[in-house]
């Protein structure tokens, strides 16, 4: 059995293996970590997540980014994607790179069953230590529902959830406001709802 102490990574390595690297991966405490890639479902969500941002966004001074964006957590060393992020107020970068966001305002997750309770847990924690972060939402992949995270007062996050169609999702902290159904338009998770539970009697 090898006895070699384990090799870590710096953060200027870690950058330039991903720079050539085909999959993406996160970067923590000199570690690594390949990150899955998502359903069909995820991705239409996605895409028209980041293409409703961009609608009600222009002509304004904020930026919506997609998943290429990564985000640096400056307080913990984590290095992320995120599927959609955006930015009111200019846009600020590590270095010189321009690829390593400081300061989101809004970060949107599509949850998939292999990362939601990472998404939900600590990767929510990370991301609570970027003072400019004040809104955090969580999309389904697999059924119309959608949880928003608001920072309130002494740093409380209030939550809100929707999951009808035509409920709204209140983007306060970007000043925008989405029908929950426009998010699954290009999906089929709008014609197949999830069966009814109902309790014993």
């Amino acid at each position: 059995m090898s006895t070699q102490p384990k090799r870590f990574l710096t953060p200027e390595e870690y950058l330039e293996i991903e720079a050539k690297a085909e999959c993406r991966s996160e970067y923590y405490a000199g570690e690594m970590f390949a990150m899955a890639g998502g359903s069909p479902q995820h991705s239409l969500i996605k895409v028209q997540t980041v293409r409703i941002l961009e609608n009600q966004l222009e002509g304004r001074p904020c930026l919506a980014y997609d998943s290429g964006m990564r985000i640096r957590v400056t307080a913990t060393g984590l290095y992320t994607y995120a599927d959609a992020v955006v930015v009111c107020g200019p846009s600020e970068f590590e270095g010189k790179q321009d690829q390593l966001l400081l300061n989101p305002t809004l970060i949107v997750e599509v949850l998939s069953p292999s990362t939601e309770a990472y998404d939900r847990g600590l990767k929510f924690e990370h991301y609570r230590n970027i003072p400019s972060f004040t809104q955090y939402v969580l999309i389904s992949s697999e059924r119309v529902h959608a949880d928003v995270f608001t920072r309130g007062d002494a740093g409380l996050w209030i939550l809100s959830s929707a999951s009808k169609p035509d409920d709204m999702l209140r983007l306060t902290s970007v000043d925008c406001t989405i029908r929950l159904a426009d998010l699954y338009i290009r999906t089929n998770l709008l014609d197949h709802p999830p069966p009814t539970t109902h309790s014993p009697c």
